[in-house]
């Protein structure tokens, strides 16, 4: 007989949940969300689970890639779909959760999401800190501006490269403003030298993929 084990995944403990062919709950338990604790369950348990299905979710990624490695067919579930189907539970937690999801599997009522590579998680990992420094740059670019507008200190249009040296122009003389100023443009070159060297990172990864490079040589982009 073949099984399926639905896994709800949490942060600390996953609830599992392993039905049979016919739809008989056969196990039942939370396990640590680490790829080493649902193996050792899943050997302890004995039985031939010929797949597994998670909801696509930040430590589902993780997870399929541990238990794929050990040889289980593990299938990604769509996040809207899974959610559908199970909408009509009167009370939802994740016991019921991972019961769902292993009958979704058992009768392939589940539409599967595609599997990131490790090297896309890397990429992945460097637009959104990338991209996370570029946003906090700003808004510190910005307070300064906002803060300094209120003495009727105008910054204008500056350059980047010569942000700095304008603002400690205008506070020159003011105590008060270049105790407070002078921390955030501390603030504002921690930033502005780590985005960097996250941007010399994406670039290097964009000219070496040759879509991005044919793109890189269109003008405007």
């Amino acid at each position: 007989m073949d099984y399926y084990a639905g896994i709800d995944v949490s942060l600390e403990q996953s609830s599992v949940c392993v039905v049979d062919s016919s739809g008989k709950i056969v196990r039942e338990t939370k396990v640590a969300s680490e790829p080493e604790a649902l193996l050792q369950h899943f050997a302890d348990l004995g039985l031939p689970v010929i797949r597994v299905g998670l909801e696509a979710g930040p430590l589902s990624q993780w997870l399929r890639e541990g238990l794929g490695d050990a040889g289980f067919e593990v299938v990604l579930l769509e996040t809207r779909h899974v959610k559908a189907a199970l909408s009509a539970m009167p009370v939802k937690t994740d016991r019921k959760d991972a019961r769902g999801i292993a009958q979704l599997l058992r009768m392939g009522w589940y539409r599967p999401v595609h599997a990131k590579s490790a090297d896309a998680q890397e990429v992945r990992a460097l637009l959104v800190g990338r991209k996370l420094l570029q946003a906090k740059l700003l808004d510190v670019e910005l307070s300064i501006r906002g803060i300094l507008r209120g003495y009727g200190l105008k910054v204008g249009e500056v350059s980047r490269g010569r942000f700095e040296a304008r603002i400690r122009q205008l506070i020159e003389g003011h105590d008060m403003l270049a105790t407070v100023i002078g921390a955030m443009l501390q603030a504002r070159a921690a930033l502005w030298n780590e985005f960097t060297r996250l941007h010399r990172a994406m670039l290097k990864i964009a000219r070496a993929d040759p879509v991005c490079h044919r793109l890189m040589s269109a003008p405007g982009v």
